[in-house]
């Protein structure tokens, strides 16, 4: 059995497949499946696990492209801006980070000129945003 703590394990075994069935956690985690319920019942209520999804391979989307998009903020304004940019539909994800940029998002749009657009007449007039720099994120390796 790994040194790793039952929490962990299980962990490791969502991230890395987050539709294995209790069962198949249960099997790879070396646990019982009521085990893997209650861990992850408390992992969900405790706010660690905050969702489930699905990993996406921006170059196999039709008519869809991913970009990140770095974000410098107003301090005084942190609060409000990041409110107002979780509102924002394409918004997938959004993290405040360390770094260049006070905040990173995934924004999905079907194209560069709607990513352009987005960014300037909606990310750009968010009070308090001064600045959005967009990458295209191309073909996912790993």
């Amino acid at each position: 059995m790994s040194s790793q703590s039952t929490r962990d394990r299980i962990l490791d075994v969502l991230e890395s497949d987050a539709q294995a069935s209790y069962a198949e956690i249960a099997d790879r985690a070396d646990v019982s499946k009521p085990t893997v319920r209650k861990y992850i019942d408390e992992l969900e209520s405790e706010g660690v696990i905050v969702g489930y999804s699905a990993d996406v391979d921006p170059k196999k989307l039709s008519n869809q492209l991913i970009a990140l998009v770095g974000m410098d903020v107003a301090s005084e304004r942190y609060v409000e801006a990041t409110r107002a940019l979780k509102a924002i539909d394409e918004v997938e994800t959004l993290y405040s980070c360390t770094g260049d940029h006070m905040l990173l998002a995934e924004v999905r749009a079907p194209d560069g000129d709607t990513l352009g657009e987005l960014i300037s007449s909606t990310i750009l007039t968010v009070d308090g945003i001064t600045a959005a720099h967009p990458c295209f994120l191309q073909e996912r390796l790993k």
